[in-house]
C-alpha cells in the first residue's frame, strides 16, 4: 500500500532529499515557508547541479491564508548585445557553449523578491542561515546521483568542451561515477559572498562585476550592465475556475496558460472515472488544444498577440472543449519543447504555502561554468528563434518562452495545494495527471504522484513526439489508445525519468499537511 505522509508543524518536498531537509530545518529554526524555500533553492542548486543552478531562472507562487496568491517572475531577458546580427551565420542559437548563455539569470533576484513579500510576516532569519546548507554541501561535497551520472554521460559530447565544464563536472575528462564525491568550493564561496553582502551583489555588486567580466571573456553576449538592469517582478497570476476550486499558475512567458487550459477543458468532458481510457485520452486531447493555443500566444509579455486570460474564460473553454473527440485522437505531432528543472513545495505551520520552480533549461544549461564563481549558466535563451517573423524571435531585453510553471490550487473547502514537476513539455501534463487523480478521482496524494504517467511530445533531449507511456499501464488501455489513433510508445521503465519529478502538498483546514514526493526522483517529503 502507498501511504501519504502527514504532519502539523510544516512540510517541504523536493526532488533531492538534502534540499527537502534544508527547507524543513529552516522551518524548525522558526523560518517561514519563503525562507525555507530559499534555503532549499540554494541547497538544490548545489546537490542537483544537472537540473538547476543559481545561473538559471525561477518562478514563485506564494499564498498567505485569506489572501490572493502572489506570483513572482524571476526570468532574465536577452542581453543587450544578443540580437540577430550577433548570431549571423547561425540557423538557430547554439544550444551549448558561450553563445547559448545569452539571458540574465533571474533566480537569485526571485529569492530576494520573495523574501520582500515575506518580510511583513515577522522577524527574518539571517541570509547566512538560509544559505548555510548550500554552502556546506558545496564545500564538503555531494554524492553524485544516478541521474546526474547518467545525464552527464548521455549529454557528454555537447557539454565536454563548454568553458569550465570539464574542470567542474567531469573526473579526468569523463562523467563522474555514481557515488563520486563532487566538491564545488568556488560555488560555495560565491554563496558565502551572497550571504555576507546580500543577494543584490549578484546583479549590482562585486560579484556582478566578476560574473560579467568572465561571461564576456568566454564569448557570451551578456555583460555586467545586463545584470545591473535586472529586477525580478511581482506579476498577476493566471487562474482558472473549476467547480470546486481555483487553480493558479504563472502568466507568459511561461506555459502556465496551457496547464490551466488542460484542467479547464478536461472538466468540461465530464469524465467520472480515473485511470481508464476516458481519463488518459481526455487529458491528452485537452493537452493538444492547450498546446496549440500556447504556440500561438505565449511569448514575452511585451508582445503578446492576445490576452491569455481570454482563453481561460468559461465560454472560451466550453467552445474549445466541444472540438475534442471523446473517441478519436487529434493528429499529432506539433512543436515540442525540452527542459530540465526542479519543482519544490513548502507549507509552514501558519498555513503559508509556496510553489516554486528553478531551472537552467537543458541539463547543465549552456554547459558554461564560470570558473571565477562556480556558476553554471542557463541556456534558456535558446528557445528564441532567429526567424524575424517568429512569435518568439530573439530581441534584446525580451524574455524567452519558458516551460516553467509552478501550480497552486485553492479549494472551496479550505484546502491549499501547491504542486508541480520538472520535465519541460511534460510539466502541464503531469500537473493535470496529479491534480485530477487527487481532486477528481479520490486517489491519495502519494498514489496520485506515484501512479503511471504519460507524456505527449518530447523532453530531456528526445526527438520523438509520440504519446509515451510508462510500462505499468494496463495492456488493454494501451491498445485502446492505439485504436483511437494515438501514436503510443511504451517506455521500458516502470518509473521513467522522462515523466519528470513531481511533488505535491495539501494543507487541510484543521492544519494537517499531506505530502508526496516522486519515486522517480532522489527526493523526499521532510516535515516537522
Amino acid at each position: 500500500m502507498i501511504h501519504t505522509l502527514t504532519a502539523l508543524g510544516g512540510m517541504h518536498v523536493a526532488p533531492h532529499h538534502l534540499a527537502a531537509q534544508a527547507g524543513r530545518d529552516v522551518l524548525r529554526d522558526g523560518g517561514n515557508a519563503v525562507e525555507a524555500m530559499v534555503a532549499a533553492a540554494a541547497a538544490i542548486a548545489v546537490v542537483y547541479p544537472h537540473m538547476n543552478a543559481i545561473g538559471g531562472d525561477g518562478f514563485w507562487l506564494i499564498h498567505e491564508p485569506g489572501k490572493e496568491p502572489v506570483a513572482i517572475s524571476a526570468c532574465g531577458p536577452a542581453a543587450a548585445l544578443a540580437d540577430l546580427d550577433f548570431y549571423a551565420g547561425h540557423d538557430s542559437i547554439p544550444s551549448r557553449g558561450p553563445k547559448a548563455a545569452l539571458t540574465v539569470a533571474g533566480t537569485i533576484g526571485g529569492w530576494a523578491k520573495a523574501l520582500e513579500v515575506a518580510a511583513p510576516w515577522g522577524p527574518a532569519l539571517p541570509l547566512s542561515r538560509l544559505l548555510a546548507d548550500g554552502i556546506r554541501h558545496a564545500h564538503n561535497g555531494i554524492a553524485v546521483t544516478e541521474s546526474q551520472s547518467a545525464l552527464t554521460r548521455e549529454k557528454f559530447d555537447g557539454l565536454k568542451d563548454a568553458p569550465g565544464f570539464a574542470q567542474t563536472h567531469l573526473v579526468d575528462g569523463q562523467p563522474p561515477a555514481v557515488g563520486h564525491i563532487l566538491k564545488q568550493p568556488t560555488l560555495g564561496r560565491t554563496l558565502a559572498e551572497l550571504a555576507e553582502r546580500g543577494l543584490d551583489d549578484f546583479y549590482r555588486g562585486e560579484l556582478a562585476a566578476r560574473i560579467g567580466a568572465e561571461l564576456e571573456r568566454v564569448g557570451s553576449p551578456l555583460r555586467s550592465s545586463d545584470l545591473a538592469a535586472y529586477r525580478a517582478q511581482i506579476v498577476e497570476p493566471l487562474s482558472v475556475r473549476l467547480n470546486d476550486s481555483t487553480i493558479y499558475n504563472l502568466p507568459p512567458p511561461t506555459q502556465g496558460l496551457s496547464a490551466l487550459m488542460i484542467l479547464g477543458l478536461f472538466e468540461r468532458l465530464g469524465v467520472t472515472e480515473g485511470e481508464g481510457f476516458s481519463h488518459v485520452h481526455g487529458l491528452v486531447e485537452a493537452t493538444k488544444r492547450a498546446f496549440r493555443v500556447r504556440e500561438r500566444v505565449v511569448t514575452d509579455p511585451q508582445r503578446l498577440p492576445a490576452d491569455p486570460k481570454s482563453f481561460l474564460k468559461p465560454a472560451s473553454l466550453t467552445d474549445l472543449a466541444t472540438e475534442i473527440d471523446r473517441e478519436k485522437a487529434l493528429p499529432w505531432p506539433d512543436v515540442a519543447a525540452p527542459g530540465d528543472t526542479i519543482w519544490m513545495g513548502c507549507i509552514d505551520a501558519q498555513g503559508r504555502a509556496v510553489s516554486f520552480i528553478q531551472s537552467v533549461y537543458w541539463e547543465f544549461g549552456s554547459g558554461v561554468v564560470l570558473q571565477d564563481t562556480g556558476i553554471v549558466w542557463q541556456n534558456r535563451g535558446t528557445s528564441f528563434s532567429l526567424d524575424p517573423k517568429a512569435l518568439n524571435v530573439l530581441k534584446p531585453g525580451h524574455r524567452p518562452f519558458h516551460t516553467l510553471n509552478p501550480a497552486l490550487a485553492l479549494f472551496d473547502d479550505g484546502r491549499v495545494m501547491p504542486y508541480g514537476t520538472m520535465g519541460g513539455e511534460g510539466q502541464p501534463q503531469t500537473q493535470a495527471a496529479v491534480f485530477t487523480r487527487y481532486a477528481r478521482f479520490g486517489q491519495g496524494l502519494q498514489q496520485a504522484v506515484t501512479a503511471p504517467r504519460w507524456l505527449l511530445g518530447r523532453t530531456w533531449g528526445d526527438v520523438s513526439t509520440t504519446l509515451k507511456l510508462e510500462s505499468r499501464f494496463e495492456p488493454a488501455l494501451i491498445e485502446q489508445l492505439r485504436e483511437a489513433g494515438h501514436a503510443v510508445e511504451v517506455l521500458p521503465e516502470a518509473f521513467s525519468d522522462t515523466m519528470g519529478h513531481a511533488g505535491a502538498l495539501v494543507r487541510h483546514p484543521n492544519g494537517v499537511i499531506e505530502g508526496a514526493a516522486d519515486p522517480r526522483s532522489d527526493g523526499i517529503v521532510a516535515a516537522l
